[in-house]
């Protein structure tokens, strides 16, 4: 589930040179999200098959989404945002992202986790792939400790997917959201750094 809310600055520059990483079967790469996504990130989150799965509301589209972003991507922004495109075409066909939960240093260690991909190449690790990649940069370059997410209930797809990269469930939030004209229950997952950060110094006992 996915909760922007953002205004914009004006002095961002859209790079267009981010050099994206390929799946391991070449048909997708992740790279950042660019301004220029805006257009493709909106088509996607306003599609009816994807909007009612997330926190969004009908009829989104790139002017709302332009200023979003470009909060989200002005410099010293904590939010990290990826898309996946497809080899072929460019084609921008998923995105996601890193989120604060917080703006409290003691909770630092901790980001919220969501993404969302186009329902035409749903089914072909598109998921999976941004999934794996956010999951190595909280781990690897961001050293964050926990992970979070919402889900809602009755997406089981979406839940076996993040219990795939460690997330596990914590608790169920009971009529959350109002989707469609009904209320309906969510789930509370969160995943924990596997592995200590190696590297840490260490002081000799005497």
């Amino acid at each position: 589930m996915s909760r922007h809310d953002a205004a914009a600055p004006s002095d961002l520059r859209d790079v267009r040179d981010t050099p994206a990483t390929p799946s391991a079967d070449g048909r997708f790469a992740v790279r950042r999200v660019r301004l220029s996504d805006a257009e493709a990130w909106a088509r996607t989150l306003a599609h009816p098959d994807v909007f009612p799965q997330l926190l969004q509301m009908p009829w989104g589209n790139a002017d709302q989404w332009q200023p979003k972003l470009a909060e989200m991507l002005a410099p010293g922004s904590a939010h990290v945002l990826i898309v996946a495109e497809a080899q072929a075409d460019g084609a921008v066909v998923g995105g996601a992202g890193l989120h604060p939960v917080s703006a409290s240093p003691r909770k630092r260690h901790v980001m919220a986790m969501g993404i969302h991909v186009a329902p035409a190449h749903q089914g072909q690790g598109v998921g999976a792939l941004l999934m794996q990649s956010l999951c190595d940069y909280a781990d690897r370059w961001l050293g964050l400790l926990r992970v979070e997410l919402e889900v809602y209930a009755d997406n089981h797809r979406a839940q076996a997917l993040y219990k795939r990269f460690g997330f596990v469930q914590e608790g169920l939030h009971r009529c959350v959201a109002l989707r469609d004209g009904v209320y309906v229950d969510a789930i509370s997952m969160a995943r924990l750094n596997p592995q200590p950060l190696r590297g840490f110094p260490r002081v000799p006992l005497d």
